[in-house]
């Protein structure tokens, strides 16, 4: 039996046939219903799109402000980037570290390893090193935690709209739009960008040219 047409379960290893499915579709688990793989409806420049709108709104949302509160006269705002350094000065360097990493440094990370896969399929070659590229993808992304950073951004301006003036900034509704792309990014089967590369040639190594240097000339007395 031909191995590429096997494919194991991740929860039980069950081994199972690929079959072709349908447009929004997914294959499940006989033995425990998990997901297996399934199909999306992007192509590679949906998935483009999405990933450099991402990039910007990440920009956008690390170096404005998140909220700004107002109370007896006096006001204070605070970027992301702020909150890691207050967290580190008051003595938590290791939830700032963990804050810093699943909301800046692992996201920022998973995109730019997606646009070096997408961007050499989009061109219509294979990327360099894509196997183990795809393997980091798949290992960071459990830990890509914006929704639960923003679940918790919000839980707490409600708690302080009772002691001060909460004014939302551009940051705040930023990551709001990073959470949704992701989720958009991560509904993209990395199996597809497996067998996308397969399928295209794979990039000529670069040859250097011999350097055309003046031949010496020998002076005869």
């Amino acid at each position: 039996m031909d191995t590429d047409t096997l494919i194991a379960c991740p929860e039980c290893d069950a081994l199972h046939c690929k079959v072709s499915l349908s447009r929004l579709s997914s294959a499940r688990c006989s033995r425990c219903d998990a997901v297996l793989y399934h199909k999306s409806s992007g192509k590679l420049e949906r998935i483009l799109a999405l990933l450099l709108t991402t990039l910007i709104t990440l920009g956008i949302a690390n170096g404005f402000p998140i909220v700004e509160l107002q109370s007896n006269g006096f006001s204070t705002r605070t970027t992301l980037i702020g909150a890691v350094g207050h967290l580190w000065g008051d003595g938590e360097p290791l939830v700032a570290v963990i804050v810093l990493a699943s909301t800046v440094v692992l996201p920022l990370l998973e995109v730019l390893a997606m646009l070096w896969l997408i961007v050499p399929m989009y061109r219509g070659r294979r990327p360099q090193h894509y196997a183990p590229v795809l393997r980091t993808i798949q290992a960071i992304r459990p830990w890509c935690m914006i929704e639960v950073f923003m679940l918790g951004v919000l839980v707490t301006l409600v708690k302080l709209s009772d002691l001060a003036r909460v004014i939302p900034e551009a940051a705040l509704f930023a990551f709001g739009t990073v959470t949704f792309l992701l989720a958009l990014i991560v509904a993209f089967d990395l199996r597809q960008l497996w067998e996308i590369a397969l399928a295209l040639p794979e990039a000529a190594p670069v040859r250097r040219r011999p350097s055309s240097a003046p031949a010496k000339r020998t002076v005869r007395p």
